[in-house]
């Protein structure tokens, strides 16, 4: 036999599976791997540099490309630290309202994963089905926000405006009958939150379907028990957050441990796994988007019986309304300067984290008393997670790569940011 040597080649980042923008240096003997070297930058936005060249009120929207599939709980997390640092309090409406869009993004987010995972491990069918559910939550950003993807609903002392009493309703046209129409505006006769109870009612039985197809589907769980298991200890040593620390059996959730917003108010269980292996890790974001649809129905329920003002009385970060702006000449030009140049910070630093669907996403912000940061840097809850690649696919074969990756859900907005 002739001397067997290791091969090197490269996975991504031409590879579907490999975001478009990951490039791993992969060793292998066999079909075992080695080790992993993965390497970014080829997405790079400079967002931190970007952010502390503009007005603060300019970087909200910079949040929102970051994680695309997770829009709203970044943007909780920047206007948090602008909050802390002007000392202004939020309405208790907004803060409810913030709750009920960042547990819709955790659901959205968990059902891209779902629906990509086993995309990459060869089954097309969950793709649809996922995506049924998430064009349903995407027009709840559109209804509130007038954009499906970067919403930029959130503001320093609340959210942009408050919920709409209406939906927007399908057309009847050539391709569709007037019974189809009906059909699909069923559920869109109220307003807003009826909308989002009804989405709340049935989606108990999509998980249902979603576990049908999966759970104890003979190949998903040849693909993903065992695979890349890994203990907590090791897991907080390697600075995991999220599920994939949860996965592990540890139980750490800041909306429990360091509670924002209303989340004290709030009833919901921690979902938890034992061996933090792919598998497992499948099963506790199952388990949060049962848990978020118990969050969103207490706010819906919260906010039907307390109507209010949906952000802060502060007029020197807060812009006049639209009609004011118009009928008052000091109220627009205050609005023009608003926009243009924002508003100073008092000198200081803070660092404000939300639990983001993929774990902790923070923002370290320094400023020294401009309209612009100092510094900005953010803590990207992917980021940790791509450097154990090498620790979590030692041992395995070529073929687990693909799903390892799949079950860390990264995104590589937040990471090459």
């Amino acid at each position: 036999m002739g001397e067997l040597k290791h091969y090197t080649f490269n996975f991504g980042p031409q590879h579907p599976a490999a975001h478009g923008v990951l490039r791993l240096v992969v060793e292998v003997e066999g079909e075992t791997v080695i080790s992993i070297d993965p390497h970014i930058g080829l997405l790079h936005r400079a967002t931190e540099k970007l952010m502390e060249s503009k007005p603060y009120n300019h970087s909200i929207g910079y949040m929102d490309r970051l994680d695309y599939v997770s829009i709203l709980p970044n943007e909780h997390a920047y206007v948090m630290a602008i909050e802390k640092l002007l000392k202004i309090k939020v309405p208790k409406r907004a803060q409810y309202i913030r709750v009920m869009f960042d547990e819709i993004s955790r659901i959205l987010n968990h059902l891209l994963v779902l629906g990509s995972t086993s995309l990459d491990m060869g089954a097309l069918t969950p793709w649809f089905y996922t995506f049924r559910e998430r064009e349903q939550l995407m027009d709840c950003y559109e209804a509130v926000s007038g954009a499906r993807m970067h919403a930029n609903y959130y503001r320093p002392g609340g959210v942009l405006r408050d919920l709409p009493n209406t939906m927007p309703q399908y057309e009847s046209y050539a391709w569709r009958s007037p019974a189809e129409t009906a059909s699909l505006n069923a559920n869109r006769q109220g307003s807003l939150l009826d909308y989002i109870e009804s989405f709340t009612e049935q989606f108990p039985e999509r998980c249902d379907e979603y576990e049908t197809l999966l759970t104890e589907n003979r190949i998903w769980k040849q693909r993903s028990v065992g695979i890349s298991a890994i203990d907590a200890q090791r897991a907080i040593a390697l600075g995991f957050t999220g599920p994939m620390l949860r996965s592990t059996g540890y139980a750490r959730d800041l909306r429990v441990d360091e509670p924002y917003a209303v989340y004290d108010e709030l009833s919901f269980n921690i979902a938890l796994g034992k061996t933090g292996d792919c598998y497992d890790r499948y099963l506790v974001r199952m388990a949060e988007m049962r848990e978020s649809n118990r969050i969103i129905k207490q706010c819906i329920n919260w906010l039907r019986k307390h109507p209010g003002q949906v952000i802060a009385d502060a007029p020197k970060v807060v812009p006049p309304s639209r009609l004011s702006g118009k009928e008052n000449m000091e109220e627009m030009i205050h609005q023009f300067k608003l926009f243009t140049e924002g508003y100073c910070l008092p000198e200081g630093e803070v660092y404000t984290c939300v639990e983001q669907p993929k774990g902790e996403f923070g923002v370290y912000l320094v400023s020294d008393g401009a309209n612009k940061p100092y510094r900005v840097k953010i803590r990207a809850a992917g980021y940790p997670h791509l450097s154990a690649l090498e620790a979590l696919c030692k041992g395995h074969m070529i073929s687990d790569v693909v799903v390892i990756l799949a079950s860390m859900d990264i995104v590589f907005g937040e990471i090459d940011r």
